[in-house]
C-alpha cells in the first residue's frame, strides 16, 4: 500500500461514520481510530515504494491547477463529489463520455464515474440539466465535495 492509498483511505475514513479501522496487508498494518484526536495511520514498516509516491503524485497537482481556476468562477449550478476517488468520463477507455458540453440530461442519468477504493461509483444527475462545463479531466482525482460539472438546471 503506497502513500496515496493511506491518503485516500484515511479521507475515506473521515468521511464515514466508522469510529475504528484496522487493515492489514502483506508486511503493512494500519489503524485509524475517531475521538478527540485525529486520525492516525501508524504502518508498522516503511516499504521502499513510499519515496516514488510523491513524485507520482506532483504531476495529478499541475493537471489540477487549471480545473482549481475554473472552480473559482462557477457560471451556474455546480454537481459536486460525493467522494475522494478518481473521476472517469467513460465506462471504459473505447467508449464514448457519458455527457459532453451542451447535452441536456435527465435526473437520474449517469454523468460519469468516480472509483474510490478499486469500487466503480456511478454519479448521477440530481436534476433536470444542461451540462455547461466539465471540470476534471478524465482520470483525475478529485477530492470530497469538488465540483465535477456546472449545469444549468432545466
Amino acid at each position: 500500500m503506497d502513500f496515496k492509498d493511506v491518503k485516500e483511505l484515511i479521507k475515506i475514513f473521515d468521511a464515514s461514520a466508522l469510529n475504528s479501522l484496522s487493515i492489514t496487508q502483506e508486511n503493512t498494518k494500519i489503524k485509524l481510530k475517531k475521538g478527540l484526536k485525529p486520525s492516525v495511520a501508524i504502518p508498522t514498516t516503511i516499504q521502499p515504494q513510499n519515496p516514488p509516491s510523491p513524485q507520482i503524485q506532483a504531476p495529478a497537482h499541475t493537471e489540477q491547477a487549471p480545473a482549481t481556476q475554473t472552480t473559482q468562477t462557477p457560471r451556474g449550478d455546480t454537481i459536486n463529489s460525493p467522494m475522494v476517488g478518481t473521476f472517469y468520463r467513460c465506462p471504459s477507455p473505447n467508449t464514448p463520455a457519458y455527457v459532453n458540453v451542451g447535452d441536456k440530461v435527465k435526473k437520474g442519468q449517469t454523468l460519469g464515474i468516480i472509483e474510490a477504493m478499486k469500487i466503480m461509483n456511478e454519479i448521477e444527475a440530481e436534476f433536470d440539466c444542461k451540462i455547461l462545463e466539465i471540470i476534471p479531466n478524465d482520470s483525475q482525482p478529485v477530492e470530497y465535495n469538488s465540483p465535477l460539472f456546472v449545469v444549468e438546471k432545466l
